[in-house]
């Protein structure tokens, strides 16, 4: 592996940023436009930091195509906090349905956009401080916010950049959170937005979590495949 790993430590005692230059090189060539996540999708055809915040809490544990259509029907017929604000829960509900935990989503989507009108003048702040104190609003949410919505340093862990990154041998964590702060000091900021979005495109189609795809994967050579079974 190029990078040197101390995992005694539970970090890298050795950058190299060559090692990321090919990784993100390999999954950026390997992978269509057409694969990128929802939040990035909705956010290239032109959405603002609300849409690209409220898309990210309905997108919490939901397949993708199911936060798009249900994201896009919403601003279809509401897409400013004021707008969101005057619907009920119960309509907000059956619009984002059949997202996961669609009636939670719904509240907490009324009460952000309350709170966004109210205190915020409608204007998502641009901040992770300010960001966490919002309904159905996590650091995964926040970060993604940051980086997608507003261009600034977000490094947004879920699920899959947590269980690749560690099946990588990059970081040996064991929460999204860990995984998040090692990250910080080891991958470089330019790659901070792009590294989420290929890691969840490979953790959807490819690097699974009970079963993996080594022989059609594109890092495969980069992988130290840590904890994966079976051949490869």
């Amino acid at each position: 592996m190029i990078l040197e790993i101390d995992y005694t430590e539970n970090k890298i005692i050795k950058n190299n940023e060559t090692f990321f230059d090919q990784l993100i090189e390999k999954l950026a060539n390997f992978f269509k436009e057409d694969d990128i996540p929802s939040v990035s999708k909705i956010k290239e055809e032109g959405s603002n930091p609300f849409e690209i915040l409220i898309s990210t809490i309905i997108s919490a544990r939901t397949k993708d195509e199911v936060t798009y259509s249900a994201s896009k029907r919403l601003f279809s017929i509401a897409n400013t906090p004021l707008k969101i604000s005057k619907l009920s829960e119960d309509q907000i509900a059956n619009i984002i349905y059949p997202a996961g935990f669609y009636k939670v989503k719904a509240k907490n989507i009324k009460k952000t956009s309350e709170i966004l009108v109210q205190k915020y003048n409608s204007q998502v702040p641009s901040n992770m401080e300010e960001l966490l104190t919002l309904p159905g609003v996590g650091r995964k949410t926040a970060n993604l916010v940051l980086a997608v919505g507003f261009q600034k340093d977000g490094l947004c862990v879920d699920t899959h950049v947590h269980r690749i990154s560690n099946r990588l041998g990059i970081v040996s964590t064991k929460t999204p959170l860990e995984t998040e702060m090692a990250l910080r000091e080891i991958l470089p900021k330019k790659y901070w937005e792009i590294y989420n979005k290929l890691l969840v495109i490979l953790g959807q189609k490819i690097c699974h979590a009970k079963k993996t795809c080594c022989e059609n994967c594109p890092i495969n050579k980069l992988c130290k495949k840590i904890g994966v079974k079976g051949k490869f």
